[in-house]
């Protein structure tokens, strides 16, 4: 019996999905033909289609583009080219083709890189174990979320003992260009102990994306994730999509009972791709040049994370701030949707500190639900003591400050180096939580000494008995 070879029956598709995939499926032919372009907005007469549908623009002798509905023109349908257009001109052929972006999704799909409308760009065919599902879903109910209740691991030591995360918590990291987003976004990806990971790079450098494949996440970070690409030189419509098809996937990887850890780099460019669909559509810019539909957008997609009753979408969305603006639209409007955020500061990175995390500016809103009182109170106490050296960081440089002045000021100077020791890491450096956790106890229950009296001091003998130098002291 022993001899009998297994056999390897083949995987059926979900009924369910294939029904719905039917559904949305076009079973007639509807044609229309180019009317104008301006810009990257192609208006079509002849034919209707319903707004994001899929249509084929078809030029003689050239590959067929796939464009997307994103307005219209009186009746005429406007669309957005999702592919670069080789030629094209008034009088082409245009044909509808799906009401609805549908992309293969599995279990195999770990370890690939896919574009946005998921399919492979690493040069191997995808398995045929493979299902199909709508890149457009509704967020999940409000009243279906169970409460984030446990601590998810990034092994960045700064994030997990003083910005814990939630299983199913949704933050932003905000930076602006060059301060390092993408290294601790690779940190993350390799320190986490989610089941899946999908990575979502939208409107990045060509160059940076083999990069942060080869070098920053690594074979081993590779192997448990999913890479959705769609450079800076795709069009816009491409960019949007993105964001999209890596949400859908996650979403499958949820569904299917895994705590899916879901980056997004960056949500900035997906609110600018948006800028550049609504302008064409003819919407009136807004802020900055922003229409309306950008902020209508930015909850849709972020809503679709969190925890379900399946399973768990954790979300990390970098924001590209202007100008290191953290006040401007798009970070202003995704720092209210998040359930947290974490600020990137430049000149951290110039002081070579990194990761360059801004711990006073940052905050995540589950912390106190994720960890002990003890946990919350040392983090309360090692906040304290870098706000208070930061406000009085001018004077100390300088060497205006006299120890002894205030014992607040001098208990922030002794623990200034054993908190950057916590909160420096090399980018190739993992930590466990429960190790993150250990040295900040061990810190912020230091101890202090009395310090040798100043000769301030030794003139006013009251003063010295009210001042004292603290240096941190590991407690017993």
């Amino acid at each position: 019996m022993s001899d009998i070879p297994a056999l390897d029956l083949p995987r059926l598709p979900d009924p369910h999905a294939t029904a719905e995939s039917l559904d949305k499926s076009v079973l007639f032919q509807v044609r229309g033909r180019v009317a104008s372009v301006t810009g990257d907005a192609v208006t079509v007469q002849g034919m209707t289609a319903p707004l994001g549908s899929l249509c084929e623009l078809q030029p003689p002798g050239a590959p067929a583009t796939l464009a997307r509905v994103i307005g219209f023109d009186d009746t005429r349908p406007i669309l957005a080219p999702m592919e670069p257009i080789t030629r094209l001109a008034a009088g082409d052929r245009v044909r509808l083709i799906s009401h609805s972006l549908t992309l293969r999704v599995g279990q195999s799909l770990c370890g690939r890189i896919v574009d946005a409308f998921g399919r492979p760009i690493d040069g191997r065919p995808l398995s045929d174990d493979l299902v199909r599902v709508d890149v457009s879903h509704s967020s999940p109910d409000s009243l279906a979320r169970p409460p984030i209740d446990q601590p998810l691991q990034t092994g960045v030591r700064a994030i997990d003992a003083m910005l814990t995360c939630g299983i199913g918590q949704r933050l932003g990291i905000f930076a602006g260009s060059g301060v390092g987003k993408s290294t601790l976004l690779g940190m993350i990806t390799r320190g986490t102990n989610a089941d899946r990971v999908v990575i979502a790079m939208v409107g990045e450098r060509g160059r940076e994306v083999g990069e942060f494949i080869q070098r920053t996440l690594g074979e081993e970070g590779l192997k448990k994730s999913v890479v959705v690409v769609a450079t800076s030189d795709k069009p816009a419509a491409q960019r949007l999509s993105a964001a999209y098809t890596a949400t859908s996937i996650a979403e499958q990887f949820r569904d299917e009972g895994h705590n899916v850890l879901l980056l997004v780099d960056s949500v900035t460019r997906f609110a600018m791709a948006q800028r550049e669909l609504g302008l064409a559509a003819g919407e009136p810019p807004t802020t900055r040049g922003y229409p309306p539909s950008v902020f209508n957008l930015l909850p849709q997609l972020v809503e679709r994370a969190g925890r379900t009753e399946k399973g768990s979408i954790t979300a990390f969305y970098t924001v590209l701030v202007e100008g290191d603006d953290n006040n401007e639209p798009i970070a202003d409007a995704v720092r209210g949707l998040l359930d947290g955020h974490i600020v990137l500061n430049r000149k951290l990175a110039h002081r070579g500190h990194f990761p360059p995390i801004d711990i006073p500016q940052s905050v995540s809103r589950l912390q106190n639900h994720l960890v002990s009182l003890e946990i919350s109170q040392a983090v309360l106490k090692i906040r304290e003591h870098m706000v208070k050296y930061d406000s009085s960081e001018d004077l100390i440089s300088i060497g205006a400050y006299r120890q002894g002045s205030d014992p607040r000021i001098d208990a922030a100077i002794a623990m200034r180096d054993p908190i950057n020791v916590l909160l420096q890491q090399h980018s190739d450096e993992q930590t466990p939580m429960e190790n993150a956790h250990q040295m900040l106890k061990t810190i912020a229950a230091a101890q202090t000494t009395p310090a040798a009296p100043t000769h301030a001091a030794a003139a006013h003998p009251a003063a010295a008995t009210n001042s004292a130098a603290p240096t941190p002291q590991a407690a017993g």
